[in-house]
């Protein structure tokens, strides 16, 4: 069962961007109709969402986050020795958009930089690649990104998915200390579940597919191009494996609920939200949410969650476990302490990174 575990390493900042356009729920109600809307903001709990401009990108929301980070913490950019960002919306197929960070971040070539390609789990698996790095290496600083921008692949008349979308990037900072504790997480994962939360064209499988619309077998259109979501078997997944890796990891850990302060968990949606806390007898009280006013932010969804509750805070030590589960489908466990003056308020933005807009060959 893979476990890890990490000593001497502590996530020593949180900084969260997000898109400064704000999309409320109920102004769907002339394209979907006012009952349909009104039960979806009482399953989902979405009251507004964030959305990107046509040519801002997560790297752009993830470089904000990253340079306030920096800041706030008074880093010094030369002992920053890594740079991971967890994304499934890449500026480009290549090269990974970590280097167009490290460009914009003036870090230097001693960096080791790259993606990783997952969306909902990114900062799980993201943490824990990142921390394994740092204990196996003279790695003292490292920076995790994560952030997507799902609302481009999702079809405007998708009913199913495009009020749920929110767009987001966070920051972490990792440090090496001699005075933290241990770092415990588990990671799990199901290729068979590949295709339940899926962008089918625009990959190396299918270069050249079709932009054409058609009507789907729920009643929505889409194409090749856009999202797409298998609901049930998604919602199935979340309430069965994701509360028993929860279960799991209490035992492997030794620790029960009542341990932790707070749970920062995806904000898939409310009402899955509350199913799991059922389950694993979680009070809701202490269940960090964010999806009310940003929607399901993919894998940054866990930290704007802590951003957006403990960002005014000063001077607080908490103990947070954090879950994550999506696409892949792949999910898993963590915990961290944090002092709550390390996390910090949210940011709204919409500047981009002009010179990464290309759009002839002769630009190139």
């Amino acid at each position: 069962m893979p476990f890890f575990s990490y000593k001497n390493i502590k996530i020593s900042g949180i900084s969260t961007v997000v898109p400064k356009n704000v999309v409320k729920t109920e102004s769907f109600k002339p394209t979907f109709g006012i009952d349909e809307v009104e039960k979806f903001i009482k399953m989902t709990g979405i009251l507004e969402t964030r959305k990107t401009s046509e040519f801002q990108t997560a790297s752009d929301m993830a470089f904000t986050a990253a340079e306030a980070l920096i800041n706030k913490k008074n880093i010094d950019r030369a002992e920053i020795d890594a740079l991971v960002f967890g994304t499934t919306s890449p500026d480009y197929r290549r090269p990974a958009s970590a280097f167009v960070l490290q460009k914009r971040l003036g870090l230097n070539v001693d960096t080791a930089i790259f993606d990783i390609s997952l969306g909902c789990s990114s900062l799980l698996y993201g943490l824990q690649v990142v921390s394994s790095m740092m204990s196996n290496s003279d790695i003292k600083k490292a920076i995790l990104v994560v952030g997507d921008t799902a609302g481009k692949t999702t079809n405007p008349g998708d009913r199913a998915s495009v009020m749920i979308i929110g767009e987001a990037s966070v920051a972490l900072l990792l440090e090496k200390s001699d005075n933290c504790p241990k770092i415990t997480s588990l990671l799990r994962s199901d290729g068979n579940g590949y295709r339940y939360l899926i962008v089918p064209g625009g990959g190396y499988r299918n270069l050249n597919a079709s932009h054409k619309e058609e009507i789907c077998a729920d009643g929505n259109k889409r194409s090749l191009h856009n999202s797409f979501m298998q609901g049930t078997s998604v919602f199935t997944f979340t309430i069965s494996d994701v509360p028993k890796a929860i279960k799991d990891y209490l035992v492997y850990t030794n620790t029960e609920v009542s341990d932790y302060d707070y749970f920062a968990f995806h904000q898939a949606n409310l009402y899955i939200l509350k199913q799991i806390a059922k389950k694993i007898k979680i009070p809701f009280e202490k269940m960090v949410m964010s999806i009310d006013r940003f929607g399901n932010t993919s894998g940054a969804s866990p930290a704007v969650s802590l951003c957006h509750n403990f960002g005014n805070e000063r001077g607080r030590s908490l103990k947070i476990m954090l879950c994550s589960f999506g696409v892949g489908l792949s999910w898993g466990v963590t915990s961290i302490e944090i002092n709550s003056s390390d996390i910090f308020s949210i940011i709204e933005d919409e500047s981009v990174f002009e010179e990464g807009i290309i759009k002839s060959v002769l630009e190139v």
